[in-house]
């Protein structure tokens, strides 16, 4: 019995080694910032561009700052996965490519998820302390957007 379970662990082991050696691409940029991305095509305020780089960018733009964990299989398979489900969801560097309707849309709905305490998700935000958005944050992001939109609005 005892040879029996040696020979199953010693079979997960060489498995999850075995796993380590499959890596999907990373989403790194080397810290260039395109001239589509949302601080090229808007004026930020400085405070509200940190929020976004410490609190969203990882998983939505095109450039993450992965942490030592997401070199570990099967978890990066997992944080990839989350990677791209954000990027294609929203991409702040890829914000110029957006139609101005899409834009607007996708203004709103920043500031809902972000009101409804639905971004960062939970899970990142645990991970990931300096995410965590104070009330102070989630007013100046909405401040920004209504903002944004009322310029917006202009332009039509």
């Amino acid at each position: 019995m005892n040879r029996c379970i040696t020979k199953i662990l010693l079979g997960l082991i060489l498995v999850f080694l075995l796993i380590q050696m499959i890596q999907p691409a990373r989403n790194i940029d080397y810290g260039q910032v395109p001239s589509t991305d949302i601080a090229k095509v808007y004026q930020i305020p400085e405070n509200v561009q940190t929020v976004f780089a410490n609190s969203c960018y990882d998983c939505h733009s095109n450039s993450t700052d992965y942490p030592f964990y997401a070199y570990i299989q099967p978890l990066s398979f997992f944080i990839d996965n989350h990677i791209k489900e954000g990027k294609k969801e929203l991409n702040f560097n890829e914000w110029g490519n957006y139609s101005h309707r899409r834009q607007a849309n996708k203004l709103e709905s920043i500031a809902n998820q972000i009101k409804q305490q639905k971004m960062p998700l939970p899970s990142y935000a645990y991970l990931h302390r300096g995410a965590n958005l104070s009330k102070k944050q989630i007013e100046e992001i909405v401040s920004w957007v209504e903002l944004m939109q009322a310029e917006n609005e202009k332009v039509k």
